[in-house]
């Protein structure tokens, strides 16, 4: 049992290295640090349906750190996943492996990426992130296996990864084929799993395989769902772990494991249903906690201490002080579960906490502004309304598109009247305007009343890095992202229910 532990301040050690810090929501985590993270920022933009498709992407770049933004849609499964080579790569044909490469973005698109029974593989990599993906029933053992069991897995020596607005489940247990659904192992660091849902297995996440491997992290858990796991959410050894706004509901045997010398500051997260959510678990080597803002709701048990078993409560106290060196926002701990319900996992438009309560689009920020996410697509009219306050810088600039149907014209949808149109030739297209060189960060489509809601999914996109600035289903009232500097912009349809009709594309420095 632990007996008047010493506070201590944690550092972390920065050396030369500039810290990157972001003040954006979504951006926050350990992966901002350590020069930051940006994935395939700048890069080509390539669509995948298949496994083996994503593998030919990344072996057709130039080099293994050839940035790149991999947008994926469809099941992603054993069928249509097989080993590529190349230069630039290093594949496998049982999981996406993402191997001694560097500056990857992986996004799901559309109508959403499932990876069936197929796991994601981080190795000996850095600048890597993945978004909006659902990846589910991986198994180690039965058949299909695929990635040691782990859904994702990241392991020797990786560096910088952003995974946000995930689905990671299981079907079961060890003793049905499973095993972790996020495993940090063998020196990885500046990692961040943000905004993503984590359910149905018996084992979450770990870093650090064994007692003697306290070389991992730092590592941020934020605005996460833990729902029905066994333990391991997460189980930390010798790492630093900030651990806020996460819900956790039926955790069956342990909760927050911080063993082998850890440090874990776990702020405003929400438990219920679950037994004894946070100490340092079958281990004789201690970890630490910092603690603030937590509610032990309804459904929460402790145990008695034991010799290898110690949980943190009922009275649960601080045993360390932990620093952070990036910037964050706490949302309380009474609205977390309502804002992620809206916001946790994939296909969610990459919604976030708008602070009070609430969410909003998930934008563009400077942890990874290639896949930042427009507004959540929830339906919202923008036929009319208020528009942003400045002047609609595209009344004074230029437009070009894909192929237009005829009858229409490229310059109607900067010419300030909404009864005229621009459409594409088919129900997928692009709409630009450019010659704005000037920073911008909102921008407002609006649809003909006739063909109000027909566009289902859709991107913006800085065409002059290939940055895709927001995303989403359905047109919001205004598209707002973080400050770019660009000289062309393009609201890309990729796809409708029929032919689109855009009166208006309007853009603002807001």
């Amino acid at each position: 049992m632990k007996k008047n532990l010493p506070i201590f301040q944690s550092t972390i050690i920065a050396s030369s290295i500039a810290f990157a810090v972001s003040t954006s929501a979504v951006a926050s985590g350990f992966h901002t640090q350590n020069g930051g993270t940006t994935g395939g920022q700048g890069g080509q933009v390539v669509q995948a349906s298949t496994g083996k498709q994503i593998h030919e992407a990344l072996c057709n770049r130039n080099t293994s750190e050839t940035p790149i933004i991999i947008q994926v849609s469809g099941t992603i499964n054993h069928g249509n996943t097989e080993k590529v080579s190349g230069d630039s790569c290093n594949t496998a044909e049982d999981k996406i492996e993402l191997k001694d490469i560097a500056n990857v973005t992986l996004i799901g698109v559309g109508g959403g990426a499932t990876f069936d029974q197929l796991g994601i593989h981080i190795r000996n990599s850095q600048n890597i992130i993945i978004r909006n993906v659902h990846v589910k029933n991986v198994k180690k053992s039965g058949s299909p296996t695929s990635n040691g069991g782990d859904a994702i897995g990241i392991e020797k020596d990786v560096r910088n990864v952003w995974v946000d607005h995930v689905t990671l489940e299981a079907s079961g247990g060890e003793s049905d084929g499973y095993d972790g659904l996020f495993d940090v192992k063998d020196n990885s660091k500046y990692i961040t799993l943000s905004y993503s849902i984590l359910r149905n297995s018996d084992r979450g996440g770990l870093v650090g395989s064994s007692e003697s491997q306290v070389n991992n992290g730092p590592i941020t858990y934020h605005h996460n769902i833990f729902d029905n796991l066994n333990s391991r959410v997460p189980l930390v050894r010798g790492a630093t772990a900030h651990i806020y706004n996460n819900y956790y509901d039926g955790v069956r045997s342990s909760g927050i494991n911080s063993r082998a010398g850890a440090e874990v500051k776990v702020e405003n997260n929400y438990f219920e249903n679950s037994k004894d959510p946070l100490g340092t678990f079958y281990t004789t080597t201690d970890g630490y906690w910092q603690v603030a803002g937590n509610t032990f709701g309804s459904g929460v048990t402790w145990s008695d201490s034991d010799s290898d078993y110690e949980p943190a409560g009922p009275n649960v106290q601080s045993t360390a002080s932990i620093s952070i060196p990036y910037s964050y926002s706490l949302d309380g701990a009474s609205c977390i579960r309502d804002i992620l319900e809206n916001t946790a996992g994939a296909n969610k438009n990459l919604a976030v906490s708008d602070g009070s309560c609430g969410s909003t689009g998930g934008g563009g920020d400077t942890g990874g502004g290639d896949t930042g996410g427009g507004d959540n697509g929830g339906g919202d009219d923008n036929s009319g309304g208020n528009p942003p306050s400045g002047t609609n810088l595209a009344l004074n600039a230029q437009s070009d598109g894909s192929s237009k149907y005829s009858g229409t014209s490229y310059g109607n949808v900067r010419d300030g009247d909404v009864s005229t149109y621009w459409s594409p030739s088919g129900t997928t297209g692009r709409i630009s305007i450019k010659r704005l060189n000037t920073t911008v960060n909102t921008v407002r489509v609006i649809e003909t009343s006739s063909t109000q809601g027909a566009v289902t999914s859709w991107q913006l996109v800085n065409n002059d890095t290939g940055s895709v600035l927001a995303s989403g289903n359905s047109i919001p009232s205004t598209i707002s992202f973080s400050n770019t500097n660009l000289d062309k912009i393009n609201f890309v349809i990729d796809s409708a229910t029929q032919r689109p009709q855009i009166a208006e594309f309007e853009v603002y420095l807001d």
